[in-house]
């Protein structure tokens, strides 16, 4: 059935409703878990589609949880991060077929892991008010290039979020409006590039159904976590990613 065998059907979907679940508890993770998953059962390119539409509802779902003006608000405030992921998500997707995979995950899990441990020992890196815009620009440019390739260009954001102490509705909020710009900018991106085809939008558009059930899900769970809780769990999803990504990158 488009390309794929039933049973691996089947555990796409089991994936992709864990994967929403984890989403709408601590607000990112999806597209990690979905590709890093995928790819175990699916050709690469084929991994990178079907995670493409339910990131873009779902997160479409997730920017607009406290309404149009806060999701507005979350604009303005990281307008330069967006701005970044908007001009380098369309340029490095041009580079799907270029750059070694494994060298793509090596250079995106090392940092993530490096940064995971540093944070969970207790020590801080502090985020200095006069640095913020070359830093947002600076991270937005990394998530970027890794976005249009992989379909990943959270990590960069998340960091900031924790170096800047953002509250959590704050950072769950701006993780959806920032994770939308680029989920449009990559769809658009790869229905170009000929990821999203013919045989991949079906598969793509089914996975949709069980994101938003993992979501609704998740979502709940995140409302029963306090701050502490949350910057904890969120910074061992993400060491757990960067450790998938290094692991894929030495099976490579």
């Amino acid at each position: 059935m488009f390309g794929m065998e039933v049973w691996q059907i089947f555990a796409a979907l089991g994936v992709t409703l864990f994967a929403g679940f984890v989403k709408g508890a601590v607000g990112f993770a999806m597209p990690m878990i979905m590709l890093s998953s995928f790819a175990s059962f699916l050709p690469p390119h084929q991994a990178l589609a079907l995670l493409i539409l339910p990131t873009l509802v779902t997160n479409v779902m997730q920017a607009f949880r406290q309404g149009v003006g806060a999701a507005v608000g979350s604009i303005k405030n990281y307008r330069l991060f967006i701005a970044m992921i908007i001009v380098f998500i369309p340029i490095s997707a041009t580079l799907v077929d270029v750059i070694p995979q494994p060298l793509m995950y090596a250079l995106l899990g090392g940092p993530i892991v490096a940064f995971s441990i540093w944070q969970i020992s207790g020590r801080q890196i502090p985020m200095p008010t006069r640095h913020r815009a070359l830093t947002e620009t600076g991270l937005g440019i990394v998530a970027g290039l890794y976005g249009g390739i992989s379909g990943i260009w959270g990590p960069p954001l998340i960091i900031y979020l924790i170096s800047i102490d953002a509250p959590k509705q704050e950072a769950v909020r701006i993780l959806g409006v920032v994770f939308l710009t680029g989920a449009i900018i990559l769809t658009g991106s790869h229905l170009v590039s000929g990821v999203l085809n013919a045989q991949t939008i079906p598969l793509s558009l089914l996975m949709i159904l069980p994101a938003l059930a993992g979501m609704k899900l998740g979502f709940k769970a995140q409302d029963r976590l306090d701050p502490v809780r949350f910057r904890w769990w969120t910074l061992i999803l993400l060491g757990v990613a960067g450790l998938n990504l290094l692991r894929r990158a030495l099976m490579g």
